[in-house]
């Protein structure tokens, strides 16, 4: 597959995960934001954060060939709504930049560093490709840490326990 054609396919790959992320990131509080479910996890603010960052890493990989984590500089949100705003900024930059991409430009390395030593180095498409992975997966963190603080889980790709839409019979299945 083209880079053009992969990275078109991506974009809509990331446009179809953004509204159950978005239906994540506007419930959360950031009054929690220091809270973590055990000494060896993230702040619940922090695992937020990652999650509304994880397309603007698609801008970086592409435009910038790098992230280097001494220099990245993290968004400081002042409320939910800000935090759901930047996430949104982040997809359609991505969207963007994605939309924009050269046949070719997807076989360029893409370095991850810290304070300038390369950690890791791979294919732009590498890195890109799996970014909606990443962001799935701390989606998920985001749910379990939603659950553990009494926050409703939004249905993601089905209903989850706190949809109102579904009910369950007396053996607990769940029924429309």
């Amino acid at each position: 597959m083209n880079d053009i054609l992969f990275a078109a396919e991506f974009a809509k790959e990331l446009e179809a995960e953004v509204p159950s992320t978005l239906k994540c990131l506007e419930r959360i509080p950031l009054e929690l934001s220091g809270w973590k479910p055990h000494e060896k996890s993230m702040e619940f603010g922090y695992l937020a954060l990652l999650v509304a960052e994880i397309p603007l890493w698609i801008t970086h990989i592409i435009k910038k060939s790098e992230i280097d984590f001494a220099t990245f500089q993290h968004y400081k949100p002042t409320s939910t709504r800000d935090m759901v705003n930047h996430f949104k900024q982040n997809v359609a930059e991505a969207k963007e930049t994605l939309l924009s991409v050269k046949d070719g430009e997807l076989g360029e390395l893409f370095y991850l560093k810290a304070n300038g030593q390369v950690l890791f180095s791979s294919s732009k498409k590498e890195n890109v490709e799996s970014t909606i992975n990443h962001m799935v997966h701390h989606r998920g963190q985001l749910t379990v840490y939603m659950r553990l603080n009494d926050i409703a889980v939004p249905s993601i790709y089905g209903p989850s326990a706190d949809d109102k839409s579904f009910t369950t019979d007396s053996r607990g299945a769940k029924q429309p």
